[in-house]
């Protein structure tokens, strides 16, 4: 199938020729032609799968056939969306998808000056991108009402549930007119997302693409049995390895990413972190310099890191698990896209070993154990004497080959 024999106009068409499109991926085939017919829309679909332009491509083509010349722009589509880098990939994509519709957007956050924000409101604008707080703090000032909207799209909804912005996302809701078309993206489907789906969608066609369980099937996956104090050291040792030409290495707090991102500073590995504490223009500029392979490794936490989105990412390195195993998914799905290759590194110590089995419950697999690396947890160093621990790390070890252990020994080996 090809873009072409989707009904998608030829403002679009020739966009999408322009950014080299021109086969969609299954959630666009699948969502494409149900949007497109006017249906509200339910959709299973993570990071990574081309969710945006599913979206992006119908609200862009109803816009501009509706569109009547001479007035001022109204907001008639809303994209609600958790993080500010989300927010600005999404507008971006509407750009670059309607270039040739004359269709206009603008992408709302916090954190920065409002100014510039609401002097694109007072001008007029078709599409508004934005994440909840500052959407509220500006309708609350009177920069802007929703009682035009005619489609409303909620992404990333079970990561809205995670971040605490329910109450935000149902005060939005309530401003919203009855009659829209509402279009509902989430990774997952615990029972909170379904109630809250139900109460927005009316007679959704549902469309579900690469269930959470085989999203890592691609993906080499590994994990490290090690010391919370070695972790470092670890990540220091494993990243000697040239051909390891970037990595996105993720952390559970934002203070340990800065620590992570000092220690490889400190170790002559160029490194930025990424998390909420930092500006939006130091985010948006440690990013664009980790795609542009100008920083070799990006380190973030999961909040942060949402919605980033890198071609040819090869290597995601897990320092800290995450204790929500869909998060884990989250993680390593930002390699290995698109058929291409993608390696994730996992690092476990003693107190993680409980998310871990979580880990491997969700994706029903065995994750291969890498043994022979300098930094051994001590409780498996002193079930293989031969195996030392150096006291510093990265002292001209090589990166060590795969000794995967599986199986009924492996798990006799964790559990010891």
């Amino acid at each position: 199938m090809q873009f072409t024999s989707l009904d998608i106009i030829d403002p679009i068409l020739q966009a999408l020729a322009e950014e080299g499109y021109t086969t969609p991926t299954p959630v666009q085939a699948e969502s494409i032609p149900v949007l497109m017919a006017g249906n509200d829309l339910l959709a299973c679909a993570q990071t990574g799968t081309g969710k945006t332009a599913a979206f992006a491509i119908p609200v862009l083509q109803h816009l501009h056939e509706s569109h009547v010349h001479g007035q001022k722009r109204r907001i008639r589509a809303l994209v609600l969306t958790p993080t500010r880098e989300l927010a600005v990939q999404i507008g971006e994509s509407f750009t670059a998808y309607g270039r040739h519709t004359g269709i206009t957007n603008t992408v709302l956050f916090g954190g920065v000056n409002q100014n510039p924000q609401t002097a694109r409101l007072l001008r007029g604008v078709d599409i508004v991108v934005a994440t909840p707080g500052r959407l509220l703090d500006l309708m609350g000032q009177g920069h802007l009402h929703l009682r035009d909207i005619e489609y409303f799209v909620l992404d990333e909804a079970d990561r809205m549930l995670d971040m605490g912005f329910m109450h935000d996302v149902k005060r939005v809701l309530a401003a919203l007119p009855k009659k829209r078309q509402s279009l509902f993206f989430s990774a997952t489907m615990p029972p909170e997302i379904v109630k809250l789906a139900a109460s927005i969608l009316h007679n959704p066609r549902k469309v579900a693409v690469t269930p959470v369980s085989s999203t890592v099937e691609i993906i080499n996956q590994h994990i490290f049995f090690v010391d919370k104090e070695n972790k470092n050291s670890l990540l220091a040792h494993l990243l000697q390895d040239k051909s390891i030409k970037t990595a996105l290495v993720f952390t559970r707090t934002k203070h340990g990413a800065d620590k992570v991102a000092k220690f490889l500073q400190n170790h002559h590995i160029n490194a930025e972190a990424i998390h909420g504490n930092k500006s939006q223009n130091a985010r948006q500029r440690a990013l664009n310099n980790f795609k542009a392979q100008e920083t070799r490794v990006l380190v973030a936490t999961d909040i942060a890191a949402r919605g980033i989105d890198v071609d040819d990412l090869e290597y995601v390195i897990n320092v800290d698990l995450p204790n929500v195993p869909e998060t884990y998914v989250h993680r390593i799905g930002r390699t290995g896209r698109a058929g291409a290759r993608g390696t994730a590194y996992s690092f476990c110590n003693a107190e993680e070993k409980a998310w871990l089995r979580d880990i491997e419950k969700l994706i029903d697999k065995s994750i291969p154990v890498f043994e022979n690396h300098p930094f051994p947890m001590m409780k498996h160093a002193a079930e293989a004497p031969s195996a030392k621990t150096p006291a510093k790390g990265g002292g001209g070890h090589p990166v060590p080959k795969l000794q995967a252990k599986s199986g009924a020994g492996r798990w006799a080996r964790r559990k010891g």
